[in-house]
């Protein structure tokens, strides 16, 4: 090699040396710990991997948030399987952290313990709805508006209504009539948090429907099922909804997380609230019901019947939150200050930056009191271990979209929430708008006081309209509502989007076209001076 080619081939390399050392810098520079994923600031101990086991009511945004930290370091593994096997193995010490919708029961309703020796603290992670999805077909074309009570859903899953074509679904829908199909309850085999969340409901709702099926009070994460009837079993939220929308579910319905049929684009069904609106479990819906939830001090455990008796117009009754139990004891086994750093940032993104994405996901947004709440038991992984660093983890510098870190007295998502269409009053509609987008519906009127959408001209709700028969949709003229208020949603953060990625990318790009444009040139020249050099003998 001449010297004129090591030289072109040194400059070369030291080019994209400098290339590589700005790359690292300008990564170093943008990356705040905030907003980006929960990067690692100075003075924090190094990151290690953690893992986790639980629900899969929670399972689509815990992913969604593993990704979004991975690009800044952070190694978090997440397995669903359910809430019962998630406390199971974190009391069995297997895991870092468990996600489940229930708390520990000491002995469950199989006679099985369901404790844990292990100190631990629950915090609240994530919040949603838990959503009715079903398939039904009318000449063909799926169904995507319709209308259940709870009355109605609590007998569908205990046997009491079994054919779409029933009256008290026809009611429901405001006199609109399915055909005689039968209904095929589709309930969880595994134990289930989303089971629980259920039961609950209908245990405290509606004991005379749901005591005398399950044979005494109380809620239960293992759904019972009954000899003789259609009701089928899936493991898995993911398995539930796969059955419904299989090529065999006409007739299906089955309980899932909201953000499964919003991924799947699969509708489900409007339940009827207390103040008289059949409403879906979007993420101001869902927000707007928990306001009313009431929680444990101590525990932190969540008391919901404020909030399947929430009186505003826009609550969705069945909604809720789920919990991530971690290990608090300072002689936990399996802990090391490298895991509870890395298992702290990972909560502060994902209470903070990490909800901004949960209502593109399906999902609510936490609340402030939640938020606070969450950060109070992180504290506990610093009284676990002094050299946890927790520094600038609070809510003022929180970038979640449901408050400002200036005025934190304002629910911003719940003040955000659109008013119920009229269509959507008993009495009215159906509507014709699609259900499972994850977006509020837009017929009717909106009225911004809290009060339920009025007709203009009699000052009471509008007249029923009559519905296509088989896809629901109001005819063009003479329907209910006034046109579309403006709808509002929150900004999904996407990894791509994040200021911290905009320079590294760029300066990957220019390296990639220097490699695609130099390096092929000096391969070349190379090639040439030995073919010359084999010919002509040593080069000078």
């Amino acid at each position: 090699m001449t010297a004129r080619v090591r030289r072109t081939a040194l400059a070369l390399l030291a080019g994209l040396a400098v290339l590589v050392t700005a790359t690292g810098t300008a990564a170093a520079d943008d990356n705040t710990g905030d907003r980006t994923g929960g990067s690692r600031p100075a003075g924090r101990a190094a990151y290690t991997t953690i893992e986790g086991t639980g629900s899969t009511w929670s399972e689509l945004i815990v992913q969604k948030w593993i990704a979004d930290v991975d690009a800044n370091g952070m190694k978090v593994v997440y397995t669903g399987g359910g809430s019962s096997k998630g406390r199971k193995d974190f009391a069995q010490a297997t895991n870092d952290f468990a996600i489940s919708e229930i708390p520990y029961q000491g002995v469950d309703e199989q006679g099985n313990q369901d404790k844990s020796d292990r100190p631990y603290a629950y915090l609240p992670i994530v919040a949603g709805g838990t959503a009715f999805t079903y398939q039904l077909k009318v000449g063909g074309k799926l169904v995507r508006n319709l209308r259940l009570s709870g009355e109605t859903i609590a007998k569908i899953f205990t046997g009491q209504v079994t054919n779409w074509n029933d009256a008290a679904i026809t009611k429901d829908n405001n006199g609109r009539a399915f055909p005689s199909l039968p209904i095929t309850p589709v309930v969880r085999s595994d134990g289930s948090g989303t089971t629980a969340q259920f039961t609950t409901w209908m245990d405290d709702q509606y004991p005379s429907i749901w005591r005398p099926y399950f044979g005494k009070s109380g809620l239960t994460s293992y759904y019972p099922r009954k000899s003789g009837s259609r009701m089928v079993a899936q493991s898995g939220s993911d398995q539930v909804m796969n059955t419904v929308k299989g090529f065999a579910g006409n007739g299906t319905i089955g309980y899932v997380e909201y953000s499964y049929p919003v991924n799947a684009n699969y509708p489900v069904v409007k339940v009827l609230n207390k103040s008289g609106f059949y409403v879906e479990p979007t993420q101001y819906n869902t927000a707007v019901a928990l306001t009313k939830a009431q929680i444990n001090p101590t525990t932190l455990t969540q008391d919901l019947r404020g909030v399947y008796a929430n009186a505003d117009p826009r609550a969705y009754p069945i909604s809720s939150y789920s919990y991530m139990i971690i290990p608090t004891g300072g002689s936990d086994a399996r802990m090391t200050t490298a895991k509870r750093q890395t298992l702290a940032d990972f909560i502060y993104y994902s209470l903070c930056g990490g909800q901004t994405s949960a209502g593109s996901y399906g999902y609510s947004p936490l609340p402030l009191n939640l938020v606070q709440a969450g950060f109070d038991q992180v504290a506990k992984l610093k009284a676990a271990d002094a050299a946890v660093n927790l520094t600038d983890r609070d809510v003022r510098s929180c970038n979640n979209p449901t408050f400002d870190g200036k005025n934190l007295k304002s629910n911003v998502l719940a003040k955000k929430a659109p008013q119920p269409a009229a269509c959507d009053k008993v009495g009215a509609g159906p509507c014709g708008t699609d259900t499972g987008t994850g977006k509020p519906s837009t017929d009717g009127a909106a009225p911004t006081d809290g009060a339920p959408a009025p007709d203009a001209a009699a000052g009471a709700a509008p007249p029923p309209a009559q519905a296509d028969p088989e896809t629901g949709a109001l005819p063009a003229a003479g329907g209910t509502g006034t046109p579309a208020a403006t709808e509002v949603y929150a900004n999904p953060t996407l990894v791509a989007d994040r200021k911290g990625d905009q320079r590294p990318f760029g300066v990957l790009a220019v390296l990639e076209l220097c490699a695609l444009v130099i390096v092929p040139g000096v391969v070349s020249m190379l090639l040439r001076r030995r073919r010359a050099a084999r010919a002509t003998g040593p080069v000078a």
